[in-house]
């Protein structure tokens, strides 16, 4: 399943997500985490802060995001996190399903709010957070991995409950099955009739946007890296960042990429892969390589005296 490392049998899963989304998720002000595979596990989930220090500008997009779609539900005062640290072990949380976005902006039982988070083609139903105490600095990857047993057993000592602003209980479609929250399994419950959508103001609409514009800018970046490398010769592997092996795809909003776009991409990568390709044999053309009396000349000076 996409967005698991082969390799690891999850036991303790963890997921490495951006600034400012990471510390929002574990302080219990986001319960939703969006992204364009299904989430593959249910249950304790730790959360990891990438490296990439937050610009202030996509702090102050997430935060008006939150404030504006806590409000419709009349929750006007937030505790935003005071810091938003990098490359550290936060807390956890307890994913208990995951439905698709659609099922999650159509699901009646749920306050306003939360069903407006829902912006990627699956929602992740995320409840009880806890964050640490001291976070731990550590390294990410992509995907959901296994923490490992060592930083596991000292964070488990560290942990503390975290009440957010407004909790939600997400209902089970059944309630004998702790598994049955899965995409598809909305729909089956709802009615026939289209649900009501909520109203969006002009600072509730101002506020979308702004948080969308902040979560595509890793897309654009990764393009343009993937772009650059392949320009200069260089496979992806040596542009993208250091500390995770892969570029890392969340934030709850970036995740749900068109298929136009990406073909787009596709076409853009091949367009620079054969514009390179002819590049360097040009250059191949115009310095053919040494010449047989250049060889010679170094083989004499190679000779003993």
């Amino acid at each position: 399943m996409r967005g698991v490392r082969k390799q690891d049998k999850l036991t303790n899963p963890c997921l490495t997500m951006h600034q400012p989304w990471a510390s929002l998720l574990v302080c219990g002000i986001k319960r939703i985490e969006g992204r364009s595979w299904p989430a593959p596990v249910t249950g304790r989930l730790w959360i990891h802060a990438a490296s990439k220090i937050p610009e202030e500008a996509t702090i102050k997009a997430m935060e008006d995001f939150y404030r504006e779609i806590y409000a419709v539900n009349g929750v006007t005062d937030l505790n935003f996190p005071q810091h938003y640290p990098v490359s550290r072990l936060l807390g956890c949380v307890e994913v208990v399903g995951c439905v698709k976005c659609e099922e999650l902006t159509s699901w009646e039982a749920l306050p306003e709010g939360v069903r407006l988070e829902g912006q990627t083609d699956f929602c992740w139903l995320c409840e009880n957070p806890q964050k640490l105490l001291v976070p731990f600095e550590m390294r990410g990857y992509q995907g959901v991995y296994n923490l490992e047993k060592k930083i596991y057993e000292s964070a488990m000592r560290g942990l503390t409950p975290v009440k957010g602003p407004l909790p939600v209980k997400f209902p089970l479609p059944d309630a004998q099955d702790p598994f049955s929250l899965k995409p598809g399994s909305i729909f089956v419950h709802l009615s026939e009739n289209k649900s009501p959508t909520v109203e969006k103001s002009s600072t509730l609409s101002a506020a979308i946007a702004g948080a969308r514009a902040a979560a595509t800018q890793f897309n654009k970046k990764n393009q343009d890296i993937q772009t650059d490398s392949l320009q200069n010769g260089r496979p992806d592997s040596f542009a993208i960042g250091q500390s995770e092996k892969k570029p890392l795809e969340d934030n709850g909003f970036n995740e749900g990429t068109s298929a136009s776009a990406k073909k787009e991409q596709s076409c853009r990568i091949k367009n620079v892969e054969s514009s390179s390709r002819d590049q360097r044999h040009a250059e191949l053309k115009q310095h053919p390589g040494p010449t047989p009396n250049v060889f010679a000349a170094a083989l004499r000076g190679l000779k003993p005296s």
